[in-house]
Order: structure tokens, then sequence, then C-alpha cells
């Protein structure tokens, strides 16, 4: 953890601590998954930060142009209850774990997905 500031005669300024790299780490599963047409999977983000917070934000994003499927902001130790993103995806979040829930899988839903985290300062 570390912090910026300014030493000048100015008044005195509020520090804002910043995040060291590497505090923020996030893991996807499975990998790879081929589920038929009409079928559910799961995908899991995991989520670990070395320091202590107070919220994030996840983001569950779709294909190279980053199409927001689900977003929601987290905190560190209150489970929710899993809600509807859109009629078939759904996302539970049980620290430090998220997950996004494709249920009756259209041949559309075909493609990358990626969890996107961010601190919130």
């Amino acid at each position: 953890l570390w912090s910026s500031g300014v030493a000048d005669d100015s008044p005195p300024m509020t520090q804002v601590p910043f995040l060291a790299a590497g505090a923020l780490q996030v893991s996807q599963d499975p990998g790879e998954v081929r589920v038929p047409a009409g079928g559910g999977v799961a995908l899991g983000c995991q989520v670990l930060v070395a320091e202590p917070w107070d919220l994030l934000r996840l983001e569950w994003v779709k294909g190279t142009g980053g199409k927001v499927l689900c977003a929601t902001r987290l905190h560190p130790t209150s489970p929710s209850s899993p809600f509807n993103c859109t009629p078939h995806l759904h996302l539970a979040w049980h620290p430090p774990r998220a997950t996004l829930h494709l249920r009756q899988v259209r041949e559309d839903d075909a493609g990358r997905y990626l969890c996107r985290v961010t601190l919130e300062i």
C-alpha cells in the first residue's frame, strides 16, 4: 500500500491510498466449456484482494467488444442473493467468489466471457 501527497507549503492534503500492483487478483473457471443448447453453465470468478477493501465493481462482459452482460457492486463480507442480469443470466456473490449462471443456453450465447473487477475508492 502506498499513498500520494505533495510536500510543500500549501494546506495539508488528504492522502489517497493506492494498492500496489498484484494486490488484486482475479481468476476465472472453467477455462473453456461446451454446453448444448437448452443446457446451463456456471462461470466462476475468484476475487482475491491483498489489502482491506470496501467496494468492488464486478462486470461480466462478452466478446472482444466488451458488451457488459451483468454488473454489480460487491462488499467484502456480504454474500448477495442471486439476482437477474437478463432473463437467463443470474449472478451470485459468495466471498471471495462470484458466479454467473447461464440458463437455457442459446446459440447466440457462444463466445468468450470475461470477469472484470475494479476496486472502487
